[in-house]
């Protein structure tokens, strides 16, 4: 539907490139990205940083990819971001120094996975917008023709 690609072309194009610009990244970035995520989620230490990254980018690529491509219905779309997105915010929430003592606001530092709060709220209203469009409405559904 139009009333979507708005919401999909941006967040997609934002992953897309996300995922390109770690294709090639050095050694040294990709065991910061590596020793950040596994600080979080204690199975990524057991992953190569390499391996990693390659893995996080090819993510962010196939999810930015169903994001631009509208034969990907948007309830899957969607879920793959809320999905994607609640990893990104656990990172925020469970890494310290992302957010204020005691707070949920975020520091200098915590910016960049705070505002990713956005893609989980394009996340959820796509999947929404996805399984409930073309329904009837409630009230209609169980009437009969006569």
């Amino acid at each position: 539907m139009a009333r979507r690609l708005p919401l999909r072309a941006a967040v997609g194009a934002f992953l897309l490139n996300s995922g390109l610009s770690k294709i090639d990244v050095g050694e040294e970035a990709a065991g910061g990205l590596h020793g950040f995520a596994a600080g979080t989620y204690p199975f990524v230490k057991q992953m190569e940083p390499r391996r990693f990254v390659g893995i996080l980018s090819k993510t962010e690529i196939g999810l930015g990819a169903a994001l631009l491509l509208p034969v990907v219905p948007a309830a899957v779309a969607g879920a793959g971001l809320t999905a994607f997105s609640l990893g990104t915010l656990g990172l925020y929430l469970r890494t310290p120094g992302m957010r204020r003592e005691g707070s949920l606001r975020w520091t200098e530092q915590g910016l960049p996975l705070a505002k990713d709060v956005w893609m989980l709220g394009i996340g959820v209203s796509l999947v929404i917008d996805g399984l409930t469009t073309g329904r009837a409405p409630r009230h209609k559904r169980g009437m009969r023709r006569r």
